[in-house]
């Protein structure tokens, strides 16, 4: 499975449940990941999909760090199986 059929199930996931998942697109902020994750009531995260098997890039888990220090959810996907977890995870936190 490539990362772009991965990403196409989080937001039709996202989007089932009510919710939007606009991809991020950060021009100077190289590493950001690729969608944020919005929910009613403010609930929000930001994710990071990946091929199967597939790992951060050095500069990605910079990125994610720093938004974990800031307080936000940063999750890693690499397969379909790992998206209503997340999502569940979203929606009651």
């Amino acid at each position: 499975m490539r990362e772009k059929q991965i990403e196409a199930k989080l937001v039709s996931a996202v989007e089932q449940r009510g919710g939007l998942c606009p991809k991020w697109v950060s021009p100077g902020l190289d590493g950001v990941p690729d969608r944020v994750i919005l929910f009613p009531a403010g609930h929000m995260a930001f994710a990071e999909t990946k091929a199967p098997g597939r790992h951060l890039r050095p500069l990605q888990a910079v990125r994610k760090t720093q938004l974990e220090r800031l307080g936000y959810r940063v999750y890693v996907i690499d397969s379909p199986d790992q998206i209503e977890g997340a999502l569940n995870a979203v929606q009651t936190s």
